[in-house]
């Protein structure tokens, strides 16, 4: 890659509380709120069921499973994800059907895959209330991983994470969640409120309002990622209001990348005035092995983006994929049958925004647009 370029890692939803946290050396309490699940250990063995046993407790390493070697080979000079889980032990449980917590003793997990920042606007970070918030706030701070999209009031939440680049610059990620991805309306922000970033919708005027804050913070050459969690959790439609947030964000806030989650597998992708727009990228870590429904969006099947930008003018060089199966709570390289199938499925649902998904020879899957 040219010397002013940029790679980065982005990864969508890791989830690693219930079943992952269960699995690692320090599991918290396994006690559940759920309708039809109580207890969080009835999560692994429904993956032990679906594809065999899983020795307990596995290193702090473990759920990453082949990704580890496969970024310490590309080296992607930065690592950024949405962390969908609380990092506490409180037990100020909120009943809103599925709360994600993940022991403070597990936080080694997040630096064992050297994740470098991560959004917590989203629609899980304050399962166990606004202690839960500041417990995982806290913890995140400790261990050095820079954060955006949450806080103790709406200026903290604001604020965006910056991921120094050493010999190259910075990149600056802003996280916000729309209301459209189940975040309740009262986790908002405000002035001496804890809570998350939140859009309480994505109309035009609302979107142009949300870009023309994203330039206080940035110097010139900053790469500049919008990561922001919206949408429903299965489906390959774009909802149009997604397109016109995501232009504007480009377009009026000069956003470089814009980062989807919130969809529980990839979704598509375009390349709007030579930026990237990520629309969902799936979930990264889950534990919802053996868990049936929804089988056609294949959703075992996860993705690590690894974005290429000039640094001088924030566009896309490129775009390369690698692709991992789920299987015994872990990210393990896929047969080709399913690279294979995602670069179709991806292809198909990318297809009204002009650019397709080929296979590339290193196992992975390479964006081809113009």
């Amino acid at each position: 890659m040219p010397s002013n370029s940029i790679t980065l890692l982005l990864g969508g939803d890791v989830m690693a509380g219930r079943g992952i946290d269960q699995i690692l050396p320090h599991p918290s309490d396994p006690r559940l709120h759920e309708r039809h699940v109580t207890d969080a250990r009835q999560y692994v063995a429904l993956a032990e069921r679906a594809n065999g046993p899983v020795a307990r407790p596995v290193d702090f390493a473990y759920p990453w499973g082949d990704a580890i070697a496969d970024m310490q080979a590309l080296g992607p000079d930065a690592r950024f994800v949405n962390l969908e889980t609380s990092i506490t032990e409180s037990d100020d449980w909120l009943a809103k059907g599925i709360n994600y917590r993940m022991n403070p003793g597990n936080l080694a997990c997040l630096a064992a895959f050297a994740i470098d920042g991560c959004t917590l606007a989203n629609n899980h970070v304050m399962d166990w209330g606004g202690a839960g918030l500041l417990d995982t706030i806290a913890a995140l701070r400790g261990a050095g991983i820079a954060m955006t999209g949450a806080g103790p009031d709406i200026s903290a939440a604001e604020a965006p994470a910056i991921l120094p680049v050493v010999g190259k610059g910075r990149v600056i990620v802003y996280g916000v969640a729309a209301a459209s991805s189940g975040v309740p309306a009262d986790w908002a922000a405000d002035v001496g409120r804890l809570g998350v970033r939140l859009l309480p919708d994505l109309t035009p005027r609302q979107a142009r309002r949300f870009a023309a804050g994203l330039w206080s913070d940035r110097q010139s050459g900053d790469i500049v990622v919008a990561s922001v969690h919206w949408g429903g959790n299965w489906g390959h439609d774009i909802p149009t209001e997604h397109v016109e947030l995501a232009h504007a964000l480009i377009e009026d806030g000069g956003v470089d990348i814009v980062h989807g989650h919130s969809s529980h597998h990839p979704k598509a992708i375009e390349v709007h005035r030579g930026k990237l727009v990520l629309y969902g990228c799936g979930d990264f870590i889950n534990d919802y092995e053996g868990i049936r429904g929804y089988e056609e969006f294949r959703g075992d099947l996860a993705l690590a983006y690894l974005p290429t930008v000039d640094t001088a003018t924030g566009r896309l060089i490129k775009l390369s994929m690698l692709p991992y199966v789920i299987r015994n709570l872990r990210l393990n390289r896929p047969p080709p049958g399913d690279i294979a199938w995602l670069a179709g499925a991806l292809s198909k649902a990318s297809a009204g925004f002009g650019v397709r998904i080929a296979p590339n020879a290193d196992t992975g899957l390479n964006l081809v647009f113009r």
